[in-house]
């Protein structure tokens, strides 16, 4: 039974190795929902990376994608409550992050030995403020080129005049989202318009892109996430949110329970991670599963929790405990074997000493 039960705590380090690793590269859900290419051209997002910052008046939401496929065009949106302004955003706030919540390494000492520990031992054995729309209830804002990035911020009344001023002006998106766009609509959020454009021509989009770094109004932190139902496979969401507090959400929004793999104040000296945590010092980090993206049901509103409890990953290093090199088993049976081997060889010496009687011999009554 030993073996087993190591092999599964091996395997369940395995898949916390796995889930941390979502920290360097949290997410593959895109908050925008709306990623499409050029017609017969491919792309994928292979992850996101999102920060949200929250100072309970202003929220800023910097996303990092990494994109695969061989399209040389790809536009998304993103519904915002308030104008925003955008610009690029620092990559190396994702490496900070990901330094600043780092596992906790510990060594955790077990007395008998299990796999890997001799006698069992197996070297084989591996682990794997509004602007009026202009007319055709559109508005431009503004529009700018941001590195790759060709940037519009937009007002709306009508989801299927803002999806003909996308297709226009070469955001090409898919005809439904202009159904999905309506709760924004309804409620009077403007967009910011995002087509991904390489500086070269006929170069395809590839690898990491340089984030984007958008800054609204907000009573309350929100990561927009109603367009993802849009999506037609499962999707993960992995979210680094910065408050005063720690923070959770509101409700599943149709997905399953977000799990907290960090909580805690972080202590940056500078850089575009110490710009965020300036006022807003806790760090929590979710992660969450949407097998069935369709059930999506709106936004993720986040929320002080209960406590600033922290949480820290930890990882531990299991060791045999050992006395001068030798292992304590060992020691502890030897210590109980011995005593009882050396009497075992005192009763049989004394018994080998032992005089032996000779037998009593009775003399026979005489004959007759």
């Amino acid at each position: 039974m030993k073996q087993p039960r190591a092999r599964i705590v091996t395997l369940v380090l395995a898949l916390l190795s796995i889930q941390l690793s979502w920290l360097i590269a949290p997410a593959y859900a895109c908050g925008c929902g709306a990623m499409v290419p050029d017609p017969a051209r491919e792309i994928s997002v292979a992850q996101e990376q999102s920060v949200l910052r929250w100072d309970g008046r202003q929220e800023q939401i910097v996303m990092r994608l990494t994109v695969n496929g061989d399209a040389r065009h790809a536009a998304w949106i993103m519904p915002v409550p308030h104008r925003a302004t955008v610009r690029l955003g620092d990559p190396a706030l994702f490496d900070q992050l990901a330094g600043a919540i780092q596992p906790v390494h510990r060594t955790r000492y077990h007395f008998w030995p299990e796999n890997g520990d001799w006698p069992f031992d197996d070297h084989g054995l591996s682990a794997d403020g509004a602007a009026p729309p202009a007319a055709g209830g559109v508005g431009v804002i503004g529009r700018q080129r941001l590195g790759p990035f060709d940037v519009a911020r937009l007002t709306a009344t009508d989801p299927a005049a803002l999806g003909d001023w996308l297709h226009t002006h070469g955001f090409s998106l898919p005809a439904r989202l202009r159904t999905a766009l309506q709760p924004y609509v309804d409620r009077h959020w403007e967009y910011v318009a995002v087509r991904l454009a390489p500086d070269a021509p006929d170069t395809a989009l590839h690898g990491a892109l340089d984030p984007i770094h958008l800054t609204f109004s907000a009573d309350r932190p929100v990561y927009p996430m109603r367009l993802s139902r849009l999506a037609r496979t499962p999707q993960s969401l992995g979210l680094y949110v910065l408050a005063a507090h720690r923070m959770e959400t509101r409700t599943t929004i149709g997905g399953l329970t977000p799990s907290v793999v960090f909580a805690g104040r972080v202590r940056a000296h500078g850089g575009a991670l110490g710009e965020l945590t300036a006022g807003t010092p806790y760090l929590t980090a979710l992660t969450q599963r949407f097998p069935e993206p369709a059930r999506i049901s709106g936004d993720h509103e986040l929320r002080r929790a209960a406590a600033d409890t922290p949480v820290q990953q930890v990882i531990y290093d299991d060791r045999l405990r050992e006395v001068a090199g030798v292992p304590a088993w060992l020691l502890t049976v030897a210590g109980a074997v011995v005593p009882v081997a050396a009497a075992g060889v005192l009763i049989a010496v004394r018994r080998s000493r032992r005089p032996v009687n000779p037998p009593e011999i009775t003399p026979s009554a005489p004959v007759g």
